[in-house]
């Protein structure tokens, strides 16, 4: 698809389905980030330019929590520390992986965090009211820091990391998604400088791309669906692998 005015209409349905999935079942930058490839930009590009989506609509989020005086600053601002040093890191590993390899890493990103998200292994967690010092201060710290170079990195999928890590170390699931969207919020900030430091951001996609994430994520908080999303998450199921498979044939035979 050459056109660019059929390219930006593509994205912002793209942004909107995205933004609606990760609202209702969670996934969206799966499906984004290969997109972006697919419509011709280079790997390193299309991890960079799918940043400035994220945080358009992680803004509308956090705007969200904080309407609903639910937003624990304090705790999302000690997780932030570490995750944003983590982003640093993750974002210049990034930028130094070959074209052909970072597509087969992101491949393989994409089933491992299919399989962790249908399985679900944080369902067997339970929030807990100690106090966040000593041994679980450490896994909090570290689980961020490894948060942060992870969503540096490739950002689709942070989102399981983070819940996990907030899960782990005892915190209930109004808290773990209040933490999760401003410390993505903060440290994909650090991550896209980084990207843009390097020239590696398309900022006409990535603000087309945004709007529309920003649109979906309205959309799904406003939907009402009595009967489960079963639907969506097959959706979502068929498109990583198609994309996946795509995204391998292309690194591994595309001349």
């Amino acid at each position: 698809m050459r056109s660019l005015p059929l390219q930006l209409i593509l994205l912002f349905i793209v942004g909107i389905v995205s933004g609606f999935i990760n609202i209702l079942a969670g996934g969206g930058s799966l499906l984004a980030l290969p997109v972006l490839i697919f419509l011709g930009l280079p790997a390193t590009v299309a991890n960079g330019t799918n940043r400035i989506a994220i945080l358009i609509q992680n803004i509308v989020a956090i705007a969200g929590f904080h309407r609903h005086k639910v937003f624990p600053w304090r705790l999302s601002l000690l997780a932030a520390i570490p995750a944003t040093l983590g982003a640093v890191i993750g974002a210049n590993w990034a930028l130094a992986i070959p074209e052909a390899r970072f597509k087969q890493i992101l491949a393989g990103v994409m089933i491992a965090v299919l399989i962790l998200t249908l399985a679900d292994p944080a369902k067997h967690l339970r929030a807990t009211t100690q106090t966040l010092t000593g041994f679980r201060l450490v896994i909090f710290l570290l689980g961020f820091f490894g948060a942060g170079v992870f969503g540096g990195f490739i950002q689709a999928g942070v989102g399981f990391f983070i819940i996990s890590v907030m899960l782990v170390t005892g915190f209930d699931l109004v808290a773990t998604n209040a933490v999760k969207v401003l410390v993505t919020f903060i440290f994909t900030i650090a991550a896209l400088v980084i990207f843009i430091a390097h020239g590696q951001v398309d900022y006409l996609f990535g603000v087309v791309l945004g709007l529309g994430s920003a649109l979906g994520g309205w959309i799904g908080t406003r939907l009402s669906v009595k009967k489960g999303h079963n639907w969506i998450r097959a959706f979502v199921i068929v498109l990583v692998v198609v994309f996946s498979i795509k995204l391998l044939w292309d690194s591994l035979f595309a001349q």
